[in-house]
């Protein structure tokens, strides 16, 4: 079920809502968690029911193998085996369902066999309820783990809000919000609130992510078949096309998940902050996806030897950690290379970094405009480059995408640019660039693009502005007339546009 479907908001949430509020305050608590864990399952299996069985399996097996963990006892060699077996069992599963064919698929084009598997259709959401149960497996065999009842820990991993895309979650920040008495009660400002994030989120989706993937995905097929160069400006609008589509989709998935956990009463962690305002690699990494970086940080950076070992030895920690972080994202060479990109950015960006400090003698936290603004479209001329490996179905059209983003096949602009001075028109055909229609998406994706990075860049998100709209004890009622026209217009809009064929395109990782 996709949160932007007319079921899931009209119909899924108010009852879910409705039933936990009436049995958290009329039976009991029990009643209440056990009816969200069940509507949870049921949103899990509305996509495909037979996967039910695949998570159920897996909670159960984690959860026994976490109450053992937990409860301090047996010796330690008995505990290390116990957490190995359950790292095997999880990344098992997880390597089956997600990376089988695609390693019978090379070994067969290294080794010339014919070994044959049918194709297997990934589970929706198992990349992430898999990295959840794994971390609540460390954190038992730390012993950081003090909770072990059984619905709670089934609330915590199917979650609907949460359990197809994130957050990752982590038990700590979770569990013991389901012993809270005050989320069993319906509360005014948490709806009030948690709306405003839902349209928030669904506009981004249905509006802005699926307004600008029809310029991403044309330019992105072409290079696929080959069937034609692709000039500058196209590759150039389809790759920004595709980063504004990214995040919006994601960052709107995001809202929409913290929103609707919210009406609640539960709180999921922040997951996108302003990411493409970063002025470095380092800070993108803290800023997108962040539940994500704080897993690869906690459970396989550190572990590896973080930046403890000087220079060589974290370079190679940076870059392992991105190259897992790719093969995560998806089974293919071109998720590989894109996390293997961002591990090359992290270990220049830590090395120039070293280099201003101590070679150099600056001091990194004095800024000026000018270069703020540098290290800003550097950072993010670097995204977008990674993006386009990140969306390329192959390898061949991810360098026909970067051949015409770096200009060897020449340029396509609008001829009006032609037509405002005769010297530019010579310009243009001294730089092999031709005279067009509306080709290249030109305008980079037309004016949609430059009011969307206008939004990205210089107004507030969507914490931000809900932190803004809230903060304070007491409401002004211009202020509160103010939200409720904004919320009602983004609602009528996005809820206007839903209909159209759309997923979540992190539902595929």
């Amino acid at each position: 079920m996709l949160f932007n479907s007319y079921e899931y908001i009209f119909l899924f949430l108010p009852v879910s809502l409705i039933v936990f509020f009436l049995l958290g305050s009329k039976i009991n608590h029990k009643s209440a968690v056990a009816w969200l864990v069940g509507v949870s399952i049921f949103f899990y299996g509305w996509w495909n029911p037979v996967y039910v069985s695949l998570i159920v399996g897996s909670m159960i097996f984690n959860y026994a193998v976490g109450v053992q963990l937990g409860n301090g006892q047996g010796t330690e060699i008995f505990r290390k085996g116990l957490i190995i077996l359950g790292a095997v069992v999880n990344l098992a599963l997880l390597g089956y369902f997600k990376y089988a064919n695609f390693f019978v698929d090379n070994l067969n084009l290294v080794l010339g066999t014919a070994f044959h598997i049918e194709k297997i259709i990934l589970p929706l959401g198992i990349s992430f309820f898999t990295f959840t149960q794994m971390a609540y497996l460390v954190d038992a065999y730390k012993r950081e783990v003090h909770e072990h009842n059984f619905l709670h820990f089934f609330l915590f991993v199917t979650f609907f809000p949460h359990l197809l895309a994130g957050p990752i979650l982590h038990h700590k920040e979770i569990m013991p919000q389901f012993k809270q008495k005050a989320i069993y009660k319906p509360h005014v400002d948490n709806f009030a609130v948690g709306i405003t994030i839902i349209a928030m989120g669904l506009f981004k989706k249905v509006i802005l992510a699926d307004g600008v993937a029809e310029y991403a995905s044309p330019v992105f097929a072409a290079a696929e078949s080959g069937s034609a160069l692709i000039t500058f400006f196209d590759a150039w609008g389809g790759a920004l096309a595709y980063t504004l589509q990214i995040y919006f989709d994601f960052s709107g998935y995001t809202d929409m998940a913290i929103g609707s956990a919210l009406l609640f009463g539960i709180k999921l962690p922040l997951n996108f902050n302003s990411p493409y305002k970063s002025l470095n690699i380092i800070d993108f990494w803290r800023r997108w996806h962040m539940t994500l970086s704080r897993f690869f940080r906690d459970y396989l950076y550190i572990p590896l030897g973080g930046n403890r070992y000087g220079t060589s030895r974290t370079a190679a920690n940076l870059v392992i950690t991105m190259l897992l972080g790719g093969l995560w994202h998806g089974a293919g060479w071109t998720f590989i290379l894109w996390g293997a990109l961002h591990g090359l950015y992290l270990v220049i960006n830590h090395i120039w970094r070293v280099f201003r400090e101590k070679g150099l003698g600056h001091d990194l936290s004095r800024t000026t405009f000018l270069g703020r603004t540098i290290s800003l479209i550097t950072t993010l001329s670097a995204v977008i480059i990674g993006w386009v490996f990140f969306r390329a179905q192959t390898l061949k059209g991810a360098a026909r995408m970067l051949q015409g983003m770096f200009g060897t096949n020449g340029a396509n602009v609008p001829t009006v640019f032609n037509k405002v001075h005769p010297a530019l028109s010579l310009l243009l055909e001294k730089l092999h660039i031709s005279g067009g229609t509306e080709s290249g998406i030109v305008f980079t994706t037309k004016w949609a693009t430059i009011i969307l990075v206008s939004l990205i860049l210089f107004l507030p998100n969507s914490m931000e502005y809900v932190s803004k709209i809230f903060s304070g004890d007491k409401h002004s009622g211009i202020r509160l007339f103010a939200y409720a026209a904004f919320t009602s217009l983004l609602i009528i809009w996005a809820v206007m546009a839903i209909g159209k064929p759309s997923e979540f395109l992190y539902f595929q990782f």
